[in-house]
């Protein structure tokens, strides 16, 4: 395929003002929405086909969610777009000022694998509200979702609007050789690197959602089976393969027993005595990270041929554990047993700033220590993974987790440039400002004041 013929035809689309017109980006929002419900089956089995998610969390995590997000926009728009009135310097007097949201132009998102509907539409949902053309890259490790993808973007969108272009690394490499408007990626923390070195050619504006470790706090106060169950739901759902689940837990001595049972308990629970049966248990997305994977436990049930590895929780880790040197992104839930939160909080310091932050505790001043001593892209407290649900809560990294922000208004902000525009009358036009000066430099040094 010529990228640069079809990026120039975004261009000469979106020069053609037609996007940003505010019934246009509805009348498209509708039309995404109505062709995801369309192809809901196809995709359900493409889900399945590449991770093994089974029906509920399929269209709970990726098309129900995405859905939503359009809902979300499509309410919203109205409110999103209108002109924020703000105030006037009083040189300029008389004056009015406002600041629009201005779409960027031709932007890229590229897509992850772990999630590879939610995380490559929901980006594309604030691009169209947001009034911009778009190209998209799923991921070619997802390919049953990646072809369901492109052919449901084929069948309902014209290429000069929206594009889907799938292929494999060499395809993103030639694509972001291309200038776009604005770059928008979700992955991995190394890619992310390569993707802002390729932007930086052109100036390109980009968005980067990354993972790390995120950490897990568990206090002496907290609600034992509670914080088990919560952990568990959050860490080996989509079999631990999501950004934002808990990587480690860090559980104070008193409970740190009861907590690892409990949770060992919550996995009987959820998936039985033998996840491999369970229909609501996932699979690994291929034999590269399975045996990545496996090469990081020391024993724990796994099949190849079934790209299965059994959900696992380690007790007796150490910060010095091999389990603790990079993102684990998969179904091992490391256990560090603390005795001092602030010791806790030093390590912390040390590392990459997560994604996410975790922390289960009935105590105000433990929360508020935690918040100020730590840096991540997003912390929830007495729960995992629920702060990204909501989408009046930005969600982004922080540092080597990502930069930037989307979900609802802050999507729309994500693809869109705040644009300030004063209007001044000329039926006055005081000598004030202009040379020579009118006022001392003491009066003007007092009226500076006055009025700043």
């Amino acid at each position: 395929m010529d990228h640069a013929a079809l990026i120039l035809q975004q261009r000469g689309f979106f020069r053609s003002g037609k996007t940003m017109e505010s019934g246009f980006r509805r009348a498209r929002l509708l039309e995404l929405c109505a062709a995801i419900e369309e192809h809901e089956n196809p995709l359900l089995d493409a889900l399945h086909a590449d991770l093994r998610k089974s029906p509920h969390e399929a269209y709970a995590s990726e098309i129900g969610y995405s859905l939503g997000e359009i809902r979300h926009a499509l309410r919203h728009l109205g409110s999103w777009t209108k002109p924020q009135r703000r105030k006037t310097p009083w040189l300029a007097w008389p004056a009015s000022a406002e600041v629009r949201r201005d779409p960027f132009g031709v932007v890229l998102i590229i897509g992850p694998w772990n999630y590879p509907l939610q995380l490559l539409l929901t980006p594309l949902v604030s691009a169209i509200a947001a009034g911009n053309t778009a190209v998209l890259k799923p991921s070619e490790l997802a390919p049953h979702t990646s072809a369901v993808i492109a052919e449901m973007i084929r069948k309902h969108f014209q290429p000069e609007y929206i594009a889907a272009i799938e292929g494999g690394r060499e395809t993103a490499e030639a694509l972001l050789r291309e200038k776009f408007d604005k770059i928008f990626f979700t992955g991995s923390t190394a890619v992310g690197r390569e993707v802002m070195a390729a932007a930086a050619r052109h100036l390109t504006p980009v968005t980067l959602e990354l993972g790390g470790k995120s950490p897990c706090i568990v206090a002496d106060d907290a609600p034992v089976r509670i914080a088990a169950r919560r952990i568990v739901w959050g860490k080996f759902m989509n079999a631990g393969q999501t950004c934002v689940a808990p990587d480690f837990v860090l559980a104070h001595r008193c409970i740190a027993a009861d907590l690892t049972a409990a949770m060992k308990s919550a996995l009987l629970e959820f998936h039985g005595d033998d996840p491999q049966r369970s229909a609501d248990y996932g699979r690994i997305i291929n034999r590269h990270h399975f045996e990545r994977l496996v090469s990081m436990l020391d024993g724990g049930h796994s099949d190849a041929a079934d790209l299965y590895i059994a959900p696992s929780i380690v007790d007796d880790v150490t910060w010095d554990s091999p389990l603790m040197k990079h993102e684990i992104f998969g179904p091992i839930l490391p256990v560090i047993v603390y005795d001092d939160i602030d010791e806790v909080l030093h390590r912390l310091e040390e590392i990459p700033s997560p994604l996410a932050l975790y922390l289960f505790t009935g105590d105000r001043a433990l929360t508020e220590k935690v918040l100020s001593r730590t840096r991540s892209g997003g912390v929830c407290v007495n729960d995992t993974i629920t702060h990204i649900i909501g989408r009046d809560l930005p969600f982004g990294g922080v540092g080597d987790s990502g930069m930037g922000s989307y979900h609802g208004r802050a999507g729309f902000e994500c693809f869109s440039h705040e644009r300030a525009v004063m209007r001044r009358s000329t039926g006055m036009d005081p000598d004030f400002r202009y040379p020579p000066p009118k006022a001392s430099l003491a009066m003007l040094k007092k009226m500076m004041r006055w009025f700043d």
